[in-house]
């Protein structure tokens, strides 16, 4: 075998990898509000995830196309198969250490600084594609302040519609509705996070000269697909418990709430083909439901923490996928 077809086969073991870990990191995401409200015990609220999240990313190719091309350029990237290798390291590394302390951090995030710092690693900061880079950093930064918005107005809406209502009784229909809207976002969680790794595989056949456009082929999708589904059935209790409780006291009627905001914004994304975090806009929602319902009521210190997490995954993610990249230059 080939150096060239086994660097190939590594980097594609190393995206499904990261796949399936992002698959149990981001659970949360998904099922938090379920789960903390009751509406689904937990391992239903897995399986239900783990299912949806298979049928989204069998569903949309767009997202993944625009990490082949928008980050860097594929055709031209200097050492591609390094660039990647090392970049799927870094972002695995620092999904494995957020989620073993139970922090929401984005894996999109991750992925997305691993490889840019892993190309100017390579080749310098003209290796970067500054229109598509730009594009994606911008879906990233303004995304979670849009859901924070949406998530304030859904709220306030609903508290408009329904305070008319028994609390009992209407907690306990939307219980059942939550149901509904946890299969949703979901779904729409994996319309865009599974693209991220459908989009590296992409870049490396491309690289190393297997393929020769950017269209995805169907078996990388499907073997996407299917990695970020087992992740999901694994599961991230850690991360689910921050999401889930310690944000806010989460009743139905504001599981539901964010629940439609976080898919709204995703769906969103996918449909415009920007990869977005889905852990940010899914928190986002959280808290500007839990800013609606009462300000006092969000913890914000654990809102601060995450903030601060997120903030730092884009240059630490960087700088660990260019440290990756010198050692990997080394041996390889």
């Amino acid at each position: 075998m080939d150096t060239l077809l086994l660097i190939t086969i590594l980097i594609v073991f190393c995206a499904l990898a990261f796949d399936f870990i992002n698959g149990f990191h981001d659970t949360a995401n998904a099922i938090a509000t379920a789960v903390s409200t009751k509406a689904l015990k937990p391992r239903h609220a897995i399986i239900l995830a783990a299912v949806m999240n298979f049928v989204g990313a069998m569903t949309f190719t767009g997202v993944a196309k625009t990490i082949t091309k928008d980050i860097v350029d594929p055709f031209t990237l200097n050492n591609g198969s390094i660039v990647l290798l090392a970049a799927l390291i870094a972002a695995i590394f620092w999904n494995l250490l957020t989620w073993y302390f139970g922090i929401p951090s984005s894996s999109s995030h991750a992925i997305i600084g691993s490889i840019a710092g892993a190309a100017i690693a390579s080749s310098g900061f003209s290796s970067l594609n500054y229109n598509g880079f730009i594009k994606i950093i911008q879906a990233l930064i303004f995304s979670p302040i849009i859901a924070f918005v949406i998530g304030y107005i859904v709220y306030t809406l609903f508290k408009l519609f329904f305070k008319d209502l028994n609390l009992t009784k209407t907690n306990r229909r939307f219980r059942i509705f939550q149901i509904f809207t946890a299969a949703l976002q979901a779904y729409t969680h994996g319309t865009n996070d599974a693209q991220k790794a459908m989009g590296i595989i992409t870049m490396a056949l491309i690289a190393n000269g297997y393929l020769s456009t950017n269209d995805v082929p169907f078996w990388v999708q499907f073997a996407c697909a299917a990695a970020m589904g087992l992740g999901t059935s694994v599961g991230g209790w850690k991360i689910i418990k921050t999401v889930g409780g310690n944000i806010m006291k989460i009743r139905p009627v504001n599981g539901v709430a964010a629940d439609i905001t976080g898919a709204m914004i995703i769906f969103g994304a996918t449909y415009i083909h920007l990869p977005v975090s889905t852990t940010h806009v899914i928190s986002s929602s959280i808290l500007g439901v839990g800013a609606s319902h009462r300000l006092k009521g969000v913890k914000w210190g654990t809102a601060q923490r995450m903030l601060i997490t997120w903030v730092i995954t884009l240059p630490i993610s960087a700088t660990v996928a260019a440290i990756c990249y010198y050692i990997l230059e080394l041996f390889l």
